[in-house]
């Protein structure tokens, strides 16, 4: 977080001897906490928590772990994974040898199945090669969401290995471009998207003991443990 005077908006301050900030464009004094000390909490607990955050451990596991309520365990967690997101959205756009693919995450439910069933939450996906992946959650599975994403956080020229899905069709504009085609699940020839494929297996494993997540915080947990 950039401090910053709250009358006018400078930046640059003298700092008291009382630990306040004095503004040198307005005079203004002002105190400033950083989100890290925004959490009354001790050192000690806070990089504890910083640790469990790390590993995954899931807030409702500890609860017998720390003298620290539930609400404030949540709390923390939440904030570090909005500072990543912050941070994500300022990272340069994939280029070089890139896949993309699309899944579903929810549990199992009766009724329709596939990419209509009801209570799914769609997740596109661009991995790097040897490198990151963005997963970002959409409303649905059309071509003109995937391509605004793909052309976002992707450089022209790169080289694209998707699946035969219509949508792809026009990444052949934007770089070079290989269809992945599958004969029972398995990709014919050399070319394949198997590390797209491997990371879904992995984040839906990973997912699993959170036993559910509000939607309103399903992007967040998705860039906090894989981007």
């Amino acid at each position: 977080m950039k401090r910053q005077c709250p009358k006018c908006g400078h930046h640059w301050a003298w700092k008291c001897k009382d630990n306040r900030f004095k503004c040198h464009k307005c005079r203004y004094i002002y105190t400033f906490k950083s989100i890290w000390d925004s959490f009354r909490i001790s050192e000690k607990d806070k990089k504890k928590l910083l640790e469990y955050f790390v590993l995954g451990v899931p807030g409702y596991r500890l609860r017998f772990r720390t003298k620290i309520s539930y609400k404030t365990i949540k709390r923390f967690f939440t904030v570090i994974r909005k500072l990543l997101s912050i941070r994500e959205e300022c990272c340069e756009p994939l280029t070089g040898e890139i896949e993309c693919d699309e899944t579903t995450f929810g549990g199992k439910r009766p009724g329709k199945r596939g990419w209509g069933a009801c209570g799914k939450i769609i997740v596109f996906g661009i991995l790097k090669r040897n490198g990151m992946i963005r997963v970002f959650p959409i409303a649905k599975r059309k071509n003109d969401i995937v391509q605004k994403l793909i052309q976002y956080h992707t450089k022209p020229g790169s080289l694209y290995y998707t699946d035969d899905w219509h949508a792809y069709a026009t990444l052949a504009l934007r770089g070079e471009h290989v269809v992945v085609s599958k004969e029972k699940g398995k990709p014919k020839g050399r070319d394949h998207i198997n590390s797209i494929e491997g990371f879904w297996s992995y984040a839906k494993h990973w997912l699993y003991q959170y036993r559910g997540i509000p939607k309103k915080f399903f992007h967040f947990l998705f860039e906090r443990n894989f981007v």
